[in-house]
């Protein structure tokens, strides 16, 4: 539904952001953090809701005690799940999640980056500890996670083996996949071995028939699905499965690798406000590469 809602006001520690441009994200309304408060089921209900999580846009006002940003600065974010988000003009938000816009970006491509390439960043360097001339399996490789999962893990400078649909392999090679593998074609364990890490962002049995690639000592990452490793998984291998959190640290850190051409985010489309709920639908409806957009103001 499409309506007016009320302008915000930023509480002590928050600043008031006039939204330029949302990014929505595939099953973001099927979790309970997105309406009720907690990330667990049980929550308490906080209906009407506003979707969409991550953002960039223009300080408009502050809270009190806010310090180290002002009126006018451009920001980009991932805002906390268990809070509404920025399909709509405005939002409040926590000034110590933001971070500055990487300044060569425009504020459609810079909301296209927060939720997945952090999502990313914490997957593949706070959670798997990926290294230089390590070999990494990506799952999904072609979708908004995925294409900052391939750039990422190959800027780290690790060998990057990818899954994606055929047609997608010269654009996945583009990203900086060594091998891309058709899923629909091949069966990824026929051709892959002995990798240090997985990162799954598909889950299912794609998830189940991954433990048998990792050497012993591996990790599995799953952004999809809490992972369990089978008795007969090689000697140490480990799965882990988190939920994004925002960190502004980490966000400046992707700034500084999108602003030095090091990353670059993929935008599948832009499409206005009005058409949030069709962007949703498209989500589940048809295979995408990169993030789709919600552009909420000109600029």
């Amino acid at each position: 539904m499409y309506e007016a809602a009320p302008r915000p006001e930023p509480a002590p520690g928050e600043v008031l952001v006039a939204v330029h441009a949302a990014s929505i994200t595939a099953g973001e309304l099927t979790w309970d953090a997105t309406w009720t408060d907690s990330l667990d089921p049980g929550g308490r209900d906080r209906t009407p809701i506003i979707p969409s999580h991550e953002m960039s846009g223009v300080v408009a006002a502050l809270g009190p005690a806010v310090t180290g940003i002002g009126v006018g600065d451009e920001v980009y974010g991932l805002l906390p799940f268990v809070r509404d988000g920025a399909a709509a003009e405005y939002v409040t938000a926590a000034a110590d999640i933001l971070a500055a816009k990487p300044v060569n970006l425009d504020h459609g491509a810079a909301a296209a980056v927060p939720l997945a390439a952090l999502t990313v960043w914490q997957a593949l360097v706070d959670h798997a500890s990926l290294r230089a001339g390590q070999h990494i399996l990506i799952h999904g490789a072609a979708g908004g996670v995925g294409s900052f999962a391939v750039q990422i893990a190959a800027d780290l400078g690790a060998r990057v083996t990818a899954t994606a649909r055929g047609r997608d392999r010269d654009f996945v090679t583009g990203l900086g996949a060594h091998e891309v593998l058709d899923y629909a074609s091949e069966r990824f364990e026929d051709r892959v071995h002995g990798v240090d890490v997985v990162l799954d962002l598909v889950g299912g049995e794609t998830q189940a028939r991954s433990w048998g690639v990792l050497r012993p000592g591996g990790v599995l990452v799953s952004v999809s699905a809490p992972p369990e490793v089978p008795q007969n998984t090689a000697q140490g291998v480990r799965g882990v499965f988190f939920i994004v959190e925002p960190n502004r640290a980490e966000l400046e850190t992707i700034a500084r690798l999108i602003e030095t051409d090091r990353l670059t985010p993929i935008v599948d489309r832009i499409v206005p406000l009005t058409e949030t709920r069709a962007a949703y639908e498209a989500l589940q409806a048809a295979h995408k590469r990169g993030k789709i957009v919600i552009r909420v103001a000109e600029g």
